[in-house]
């Protein structure tokens, strides 16, 4: 039996580390902003059921004037985010449809996501209830104090988290709650939530190719490693915007 999957594409952050007059969610990727190109992959999947997009504040007028017809036409719900990420997975999931399965939280500047990807983290989390991509950590990590190496980590069983981390709904709302309990300023994805109820959070391993948007030098990667892809092709009608908007 399939799940009722609900998306929250997060595309709130302040891009401090970006720079620029664009926001990194809003930047464009080989010809289609970022943020749009994560909503495509799963707003054209059939088991997700409801796509919501995290934004702040100051860019609804932005999304409206720019983007709003496609992400009508694909039935995306905006809500407004937080001052930190788990601020604004909390707000979007206030919005989840009572007979949604599964959440899933993606980060928007993952624009570089493959479809089997997102079918194996869905698969794996229907059956485990937790479960999110990750890259085994490929460089040599060093331990500091006063910019002196204390030690070299071994990075045999290191992996680097990665989105979508996708859980089982009331899962992920008990893991809300409980975070009065936690020190909020030690949480840095999903997943940690999940971790601090005692839950085991099963992993799905990719690829750096899975890159998240951080700086503009960052761009380019993404869109050499998208022209190495086949193309996107939107099943179905794509609307009346598409030639003006993607």
């Amino acid at each position: 039996m399939s799940k009722n999957i609900a998306a929250i594409i997060c595309a709130a952050g302040s891009s401090r580390r970006f720079g620029g007059k664009r926001k990194k969610p809003f930047v464009d990727v080989a010809g289609r902003a970022a943020f749009l190109r994560s909503v495509e992959l799963f707003a054209n999947r059939d088991d997700v059921k409801q796509t919501l997009l995290a934004i702040a504040p100051e860019d609804q007028e932005l999304v409206d004037v720019k983007w709003g017809p496609n992400l009508k036409f694909y039935n995306v719900q905006i809500c407004f985010g937080g001052a930190e990420r788990f601020d604004t997975v909390k707000k979007a999931m206030e919005l989840i449809k009572d007979n949604v399965d599964l959440i899933a939280v993606h980060d928007a500047v993952r624009c570089c996501i493959t479809k089997k990807w997102i079918d194996d983290c869905f698969a794996v989390a229907a059956k485990t209830g937790a479960a999110m991509l990750a890259c085994p950590v490929a460089a040599t990590i060093k331990k500091v104090k006063d910019n002196v190496i204390l030690q070299t980590v071994d990075r045999a069983s290191l992996y680097e988290a990665q989105t979508p981390q996708v859980f089982e709904a009331e899962l992920l709302k008990k893991a809300y709650e409980n975070l009065k309990n936690l020190d909020a300023g030690k949480i840095s994805d999903d997943s940690q939530l999940i971790e601090a109820l005692g839950h085991k959070v099963s992993i799905v391993e990719t690829d750096s190719s899975n890159i998240k948007i951080t700086r503009k030098s960052d761009v380019a990667i993404a869109e050499a490693i998208l022209k190495t892809r086949e193309k996107l092709k939107p099943k179905g009608y794509v609307g009346p915007y598409a030639e003006a908007q993607w």
